[in-house]
């Protein structure tokens, strides 16, 4: 595969170095940008940090006020939705989601991948959701790369089968087979792919008639399924854990102020003495060459950082474009939003609008709150209205935490009260929406 790959790659237009690490940086939240920025000031000797002036504290008291901020999630979810300042410097902790996703990506090294094999792997790695799954459509991938859908899958099945097996699948049934296919002969794998329906909604006797097994051999398969990793994402993020917001937003009048938060992220630029050296003709041959590389590396990283800002900036300008109710103060109302409304607006591909809100949060008068928050898909209604599903799914969540624990709501009967408030839908439908909420069917929300 890997010389198939290398033939067809020859034969289309690679992106360039200035677009890979464009996007490299861009996927990053503040924290990893700070540390990538610290790796590469190691590595490049042509490239330097700007030292910082320092003014009198009766100058900067404010703004080191802002600077110094401490974010937390735990405070995040609160009533209040507050947060707190700091009053000194700590060393803050990255977002395990984030680091994970470095963990899985680390792993590639120990398999056999040429170069363009690996740039698709990370693509694919970096557009996984926080359950683990691929979260955009692989073809969206391929073309990004000027390849075919075909051509990215077997990279695709690569991922999948690193640790945690099943990382980067498309569906459920896919994440299970993966976890299973060591033996696929056995019943729990052969449940699986040709009795996933019938599992899902717990019809044994049909899969008992239809691969003839005893009560007993299903029972333990079914146990043998019931431990296997449905989310291979999740777990990696403690909910409490402390973040760093990426954006501040604070209101000017009728208008919003937007800024990255680089409170951590130092300023750089180009060494003068290379750059003296090179002008003079002090290095020669090989040495000549290894530095003027080094300074064009150096200016693509801090353009890139540059682009990076701007690129976050301008998504954030357009979410508060799409959704002015939130903004203005309705929290319980937001429009559908999809990545490509995003992208059209400003006129960037998709997998930069992805990587702009994937695992970045701001910090808003409202709260600190993760990019992906403000994105909701639609739902038609009986009556023809288009909503979006975060204010069925809030309406969903307000009736389930009021319902009496011992006797909860079953989906037939949250139907029911979600029709009562104008909300028409399909059972399958609130089904689903709850499932996709964290909420397990009724039986299981029952307490003594």
């Amino acid at each position: 595969m890997a010389t198939s790959l290398k033939q067809i790659q020859s034969q289309k237009q690679k992106l360039a170095p200035r677009q890979v690490l464009n996007a490299r940086l861009l996927q990053l939240n503040a924290v990893n940008l700070e540390q990538t920025i610290l790796k590469e000031l190691e590595q490049n000797p042509t490239l330097e940090q700007i030292e910082p002036i320092e003014e009198p504290l009766s100058e900067t008291k404010e703004k080191d006020k802002i600077d110094d901020m401490d974010a937390s999630l735990e405070d995040m979810y609160s009533n209040e939705s507050s947060y707190y300042l700091a009053e000194e410097k700590k060393e803050m902790p990255v977002p395990s989601q984030d680091t994970f996703l470095e963990k899985i990506i680390n792993q590639l090294k120990d398999i056999d991948l040429i170069d363009e094999e690996r740039e698709l792997a990370e693509e694919i790695i970096w557009n996984t959701n926080e359950r683990g799954y691929l979260d955009t459509d692989i073809i969206l991938i391929a073309d990004r790369y000027n390849l075919l859908e075909e051509e990215v899958l077997p990279v695709l099945y690569k991922v999948q089968r690193l640790e945690p097996k099943g990382i980067g699948s498309r569906n459920l049934k896919e994440c299970l087979l993966i976890q299973l296919e060591e033996n696929k002969t056995s019943l729990p794998y052969n449940i699986i792919n040709k009795s996933f329906d019938d599992f899902m909604h717990k019809r044994y006797e049909k899969i008992k008639d239809k691969l003839k097994c005893s009560t007993q051999d299903l029972h333990e398969a079914v146990e043998i399924i019931s431990n296997l990793n449905p989310r291979p994402g999740e777990g990696y993020r403690d909910k409490f854990q402390t973040v760093i917001p990426d954006l501040i937003i604070r209101e000017d009048g009728s208008d919003w102020v937007i800024t990255t938060n680089d409170s951590g992220v130092p300023e750089l630029r180009i060494s003068n003495f290379y750059k003296d050296q090179i002008q003079n003709n002090k290095f020669e041959g090989e040495a000549k060459k290894f530095i003027k590389e080094k300074i064009d590396s150096a200016q693509w990283f801090i353009e890139a950082i540059h682009q990076r800002r701007l690129t976050m900036v301008n998504v954030m300008y357009a979410i508060i474009k799409f959704q002015p109710e939130w903004f203005n103060g309705n929290m319980n109302f937001l429009r559908p939003l999809k990545l490509q409304d995003v992208a059209d607006h400003i006129n960037m591909d998709i997998s930069t609008i992805s990587r702009s809100t994937r695992g970045k949060f701001v910090d808003t008068p409202y709260g600190i709150f993760e990019l992906k928050y403000y994105f909701s898909d639609s739902i038609k209604l009986t009556d023809g209205s288009i909503i979006s599903t975060f204010i069925i799914k809030r309406a969903l969540e307000e009736i389930i935490c009021s319902e009496n624990k011992t006797s909860p709501y079953s989906d037939d009967v949250l139907v029911t009260l979600l029709s009562k408030k104008g909300y028409v839908l399909a059972r399958r439908t609130i089904a689903k929406y709850r499932d996709q909420m964290g909420y397990p069917v009724a039986r299981l929300r029952k307490t003594i």
